[in-house]
């Protein structure tokens, strides 16, 4: 966004009624928001240019000891926690002791990226009002606009009461096991906060802002089919039976017939079988050999599914495993579900702090922001503490192509992304704790 269009914007907002109902404070950080728009985005294109692929533990370092010192800068203490027992580099916590008795707000973000070091998409390229480059919206963008919003409380003295602590994980693309270990400080932050508050990216439809109060859960599961072997000739007889791909398939079409139902999906993504099938120590490849005159033995697949809520969850994963006991002649099969991301399921309180960003959004002269159907984005960090503490995801700006060698940031969205989150902040540090 160029400095003219930035001042044009700055006075229309100026000039609206509903911007009079902002107080001093709250019109010193709308002014602070546009003031430090260029140091932001030098800040976000020194992160970007910094790879930091989940499993590049380096490389996530080196991003922390960028982001540390601006947050030591405002009067946050930090600690890092390594994660070496998970495999992972470890967590950037920070902290900032305001007035007592007020709202305490959970901060999360992540370091790291999907783009390891193998990969090709690496630079920070910028095209005008678009940054292109790895992380550059998921979630780098996303810290940019939490310090930024900080530094904009800062700046009109806000920031000096408010309780805040920061969670910025460096695996959350790719969580290390046990995930208990791997989540355990942010889940013991969300149980003495009163408010979580996720930076990741501001979903926009149709030109129209949405705000998140509600994600799915991601959860993985791998099905393993096995019958007997013999020459095809015998396929479908009594002593032989089915065989294993004919089990595996029926499991699997099983599942798209019994399955479906409102805000579950559920995906097989890799699939074999034959005389022999080994899915490797990673999980991302299965070797498998035979001959089409051969009842292949073993077959295996690997899938996920996405549910709104813990009862969901639980219910699907029943009528999963009853669908996968029903076996064919002369085979069986197992289902075996993997620990993921918990569902930030949609609540009053949530809804509440999107009514509180709406109050704002007024004040701004922004678009009223609806809710967004969960099945819009997936899974994060903040599903770890729903179940302790209202949340609000979605603090962070629009991109698109996230996950993607076209992931761009759209810089046009940060002033907004900043004022919403500094003055909803400011507004919540005003209020009683519920501890």
């Amino acid at each position: 966004m160029t400095r003219a269009r930035l001042i044009a914007l700055s006075f229309l907002l100026f000039s609206t009624p509903a911007f009079a109902k902002l107080s001093t404070p709250e019109r010193k950080i709308v002014a602070a928001a546009d003031e430090g728009l260029d140091r932001d985005i030098a800040l976000l294109e020194k992160l970007v240019a910094q790879n930091s692929g989940t499993r590049n533990v380096e490389g996530v370092r080196k991003v922390r000891d960028m982001v540390a010192p601006e947050l030591q800068a405002l009067g946050f203490s930090t600690r890092w926690v390594p994660m070496d027992a998970v495999g992972r580099a470890g967590h950037l916590i920070a902290m900032h002791e305001g007035k007592p008795g007020t709202t305490r707000m959970l901060l999360i973000g992540h370091l790291d990226t999907v783009f390891e070091p193998s990969s090709p998409f690496q630079a920070a390229t910028r095209e005008d009002d678009r940054m292109h480059g790895p992380g550059a919206g998921d979630d780098k963008g996303g810290i940019v606009v939490m310090l930024a919003a900080l530094r904009a409380m800062k700046a009109a003295g806000t920031l000096r009461d408010a309780n805040v602590d920061m969670v910025l994980t460096g695996d959350e693309e790719a969580v290390g096991e046990p995930v208990g270990t791997a989540r355990a400080d942010l889940i013991a932050a969300a149980k003495r906060a009163d408010v979580a508050l996720d930076f990741e990216g501001l979903i926009v439809i149709d030109g129209q802002d949405y705000g998140s109060i509600a994600r799915r859960s991601a959860g993985e599961y791998t099905i393993t089919a096995i019958g007997k072997t013999a020459h095809s000739s015998g396929i479908f007889s009594t002593q032989v039976g089915d065989g294993a791909v004919y089990e595996l398939a029926r499991i699997i079409d099983s599942f798209r017939e019994q399955l479906p139902e409102p805000n579950l999906t559920f995906n097989i993504g890799l699939v074999a079988g034959g005389a022999t099938t080994v899915l490797s120590p990673d999980e991302a490849e299965i070797e498998a050999t035979g001959k089409t005159n051969i009842i292949p033995p073993i077959a295996i697949a690997k899938g996920d599914f996405r549910a709104l809520n813990q009862e969901q969850i639980d219910r699907v994963k029943a009528k999963m495993e009853a669908i996968v006991a029903g076996h064919l002649s002369q085979t069986d099969a197992r289902i075996v579900f993997k620990e993921g991301y918990p569902p930030m399921a949609p609540t009053p309180g949530n809804q509440a702090l999107l009514d509180k960003l709406n109050a704002i959004n007024a004040n701004l002269g922004l678009s009223t922001m609806p809710a967004l159907d969960p099945l819009k984005r997936g899974a994060g960090d903040i599903g770890f503490v729903a179940q302790y503490l209202d949340g609000l995801a979605g603090l962070g700006p629009s991109s698109s192509g996230d996950h993607t060698p076209e992931e761009r940031v759209d810089l046009s969205s940060f002033p907004r992304q900043i004022k919403r989150a500094a003055l909803l902040m400011t507004r919540l540090s005003q209020e009683n704790t519920r501890h």
